[in-house]
């Protein structure tokens, strides 16, 4: 099987390789290419015959790492396949082998009995270009750092507040552009709204700058956002692709690419400090104003040396993936589901009317008013619903450490030093190991107790939002961001697929997004 898997690897280099280059640099290449299948097939046998052969009680081999890169495309539910076989198992490299589990006690384990031993490890260099020293892409002292000032931020009442009139704000202007759409009759591409409304709110909630990305209003915060996604599926691409490092050197392909991207990503962020800056020189800010990045302006004035510009950088990359990619992913797989489960968006519309007993004929900023901590703490059918979407869809699909020591995981499988070892979300979600018989079906009605009151899993069983120590700060925010953008929009309009007969896929990224968007047409309610 290696073998088959490796000889069309190199058939397909090969055919590639001629069209692009000249007749004697193709010989050239080819020749070397011969000399070295004797090298690859001999590391081939003494690098992988020992795993094979190994006593020790390893997780079961279920391929190589180079099958991910054959179904690339389609990698979250190659995984699950493989789940669906063995709970825990294998996939090996030359040096290493990458570990994958669906195992809510090994779960557990992994992010919290024995956290110290997992985390970013060699990731960081496949993450570094992109993320740098965001705390999505850090361990240690880094780590500690953003964490100790994020959920400082996150647990205050003034965010809290701040945020939730943003997201009332952001909703009601949504509800103006799909007007604008159903009026005229024209299909919309609901996940490009929700992108980009959820980029306009964690702007303004995280930064404190209107970006107006809804209304298209700005080139550059168009360019943006689509120089991220892009760089989003470049950097997750590496870790199936060994030459990236090479590629990265030579400055061809992909990382040229994402080279060109960084910088269009650069230009902008460091754009936004310095005018943030200047901003809160002009206005003499206090301690109490709203948006993160002013607070984290203020605390690098304390400690200029380690919260320099290009940390700052970092940290608003990992607040925006947080902060847009995350809800607006959710929330695009969420009305997908409910355009595809009629009685459930039935159930969520009659919930949303029977909790804000709204008037008749009233506009959308009134009626996102109605969206106060109060009403969302009532609508628990629509928060069972988000859930079970995020059981199904979780925003990031798989996740992966690194192991510092050798270890051994609660189901007796050994893990060595420097093992990646990766948890499934998505995959997890689709186990009967799991979650029951019914694991595939989308049933909101599982996370309700006899009272229709919402009760939550253990995190380590679903992990949408991680666990343990590393476990989302804005779990919260999120949440409240979904159910006021949902119900404000269930509550005007009602929608209906493009194509209805087409199966919605996922595009291979660190966030789950829809592979070819979400095609709707709106009508308005009557």
């Amino acid at each position: 099987m290696a073998a088959l898997v490796l000889s069309s690897a190199v058939l397909l280099l090969v055919t590639l390789t001629s069209l692009f280059v000249s007749a004697p640099i193709f010989l050239s290449l080819l020749g070397a290419l011969i000399l070295l299948l004797p090298v690859f097939a001999v590391l081939f046998l003494l690098l992988h015959v020992p795993e094979l052969t190994s006593k020790d009680k390893r997780p079961p081999i279920a391929g190589l790492m180079l099958h991910q890169l054959f179904h690339f495309n389609r990698l979250a539910d190659y995984q699950t396949s493989l789940a669906k076989k063995l709970t825990t198992f294998r996939l090996i490299m030359p040096l290493h082998s990458e570990i994958y589990t669906a195992d809510p006690v090994n779960v557990e384990y992994i992010l919290r009995t024995n956290f110290p031993n997992y985390g970013r490890g060699a990731h960081i260099v496949i993450m570094r270009d992109l993320f740098g020293d965001g705390i999505f892409a850090v361990d240690g002292e880094k780590w500690c750092h953003q964490r100790k000032l994020a959920s400082y931020e996150f647990s205050t009442r003034v965010l809290r507040d701040y945020s939730s009139a943003v997201f009332r704000d952001g909703a009601a202007k949504l509800v103006s552009r799909v007007s604008d759409f159903a009026l005229a009759n024209r299909a919309m591409d609901l996940q490009d709204m929700f992108m980009k409304s959820a980029l306009d709110s964690i702007f303004k909630v995280g930064f404190g700058v209107e970006l107006n990305a809804l209304s298209g209003s700005d080139e550059s915060a168009n360019r943006f956002p689509k120089a991220f996604d892009d760089s989003n599926v470049i950097v997750f691409w590496r870790y199936v692709d060994v030459l990236w490092k090479v590629k990265r050197l030579l400055n061809i392909g992909m990382e040229a690419a994402l080279k060109r991207n960084v910088e269009i990503i650069d230009d902008f962020v460091f754009e936004l400090i310095r005018c943030k800056r200047e901003q809160m020189e002009d206005e003499q800010l206090v301690r109490d104003k709203e948006d993160i990045l002013s607070r984290f302006l203020m605390e690098s004035k304390r400690d200029p040396d380690n919260m320099n510009d290009r940390y700052l950088r970092d940290i608003i990359l990992s607040f925006m993936i947080a902060g847009k990619d995350t809800t607006a992913s959710t929330l695009s797989w969420f009305f997908y589901m409910l355009l595809r489960h009629p009685r459930v968006r039935d159930k969520v519309v009659e919930e949303v009317r029977d909790v804000t007993q709204a008037k008749d004929n009233i506009c959308a900023d009134e009626f996102s008013r109605l969206m106060t901590d109060e009403a969302l703490d009532k609508l628990h059918y629509l928060h069972a619903a988000i859930t079970e979407t995020l059981r199904l869809y979780p925003a990031v699909p798989v996740d992966g450490k690194i192991a510092a020591e050798d270890d051994v995981l609660p189901d007796g499988f050994e893990v060595k030093k420097g093992d990646g070892i990766n948890y499934m979300p998505y995959a997890m979600g689709r186990m009967t190991y799991v979650w029951g018989e019914d694991a595939v079906e989308y049933r909101p009605e599982r996370w309700l107790d006899d009272n229709g009151l919402f009760r939550p899993e253990s995190p380590f069983k679903f992990t949408a939002f991680q666990a343990g120590p590393r476990i989302c700060l804005g779990k919260e925010f999120a949440y409240r961001q979904m159910k006021i953008f949902a119900a404000v929009l269930l509550y005007f309009f009602r929608f209906r697929l493009v194509d209805e007969a087409k199966e919605a896929t996922n595009r291979t990224m660190f966030t789950l997004h829809m592979a070819e968007g979400l095609n709707v047409y709106a009508f308005p309610r009557t």
